[in-house]
């Protein structure tokens, strides 16, 4: 059975000319949505896939109907693919029931997985050479040195925990944390 899924961004748009598509290429049912290609949850396109059977293709009238991006095209194919469940789009010719459309959609998963390579060595090479210049990523540190020297002798003079964590700057835990008896000086 041939499941089609039709997309439009706005309520100003109309879905008709893909509609009328995925009723040529021969859908036996056809789910609409008004939906933004940014939104990662798309309920009609959930509904869809889950009406979906063994042996069932999804039919769309242009990739980008579908999936935001590369990424979350390749996680959307392997789901249908555990289920053995085919894909089509029309505009892009893509049909994964056929030989070529599958080894289309296996060109396109090495290239995302590819971009995700690089990705990840740009960002490596970038962390070490920040560190080489001295520089270390993260979230900078609420409780420095000088603020557990001023905590501990506010504490040992008898300020309350929750007046010196608020005098230095940082949080109740994060002074709990750095300096142990100052839970001991908490007062309700």
């Amino acid at each position: 059975m041939k499941i089609g899924y039709a997309r439009v961004s706005t309520e100003d748009q109309t879905v008709q000319a893909q509609v009328d598509a995925l009723e040529a290429a021969g859908c036996d049912r056809i789910f609409t949505e008004v939906a933004s290609g940014a939104k990662k949850d798309r309920p009609i396109l959930n509904d869809a896939i889950q009406f979906l059977r063994d042996g069932d293709v999804l039919v769309c009238y242009k990739l980008d109907r579908v999936a935001r991006s590369l990424p979350h095209l390749i996680a959307i194919m392997d789901s249908l693919n555990e289920r053995n469940i085919g894909f089509q789009s029309l505009t892009e010719d893509i049909n994964t029931t056929t030989p070529s459309g599958k080894l289309i959609f296996h060109i396109f998963g090495a290239i995302s997985e590819f971009e995700r390579d690089l990705i990840k060595e740009r960002t490596m090479s970038g962390l070490a050479a920040a560190r080489r210049r001295g520089r270390i990523g993260g979230r900078p540190k609420a409780m420095t040195d000088q603020k557990k020297i001023a905590a501990i002798k506010l504490l040992s003079s008898g300020t309350p925990a929750k007046d010196v964590a608020e005098t230095i700057g940082v949080s109740l835990p994060t002074l709990y944390r750095h300096c142990p008896a100052a839970a001991h000086t908490y007062v309700r």
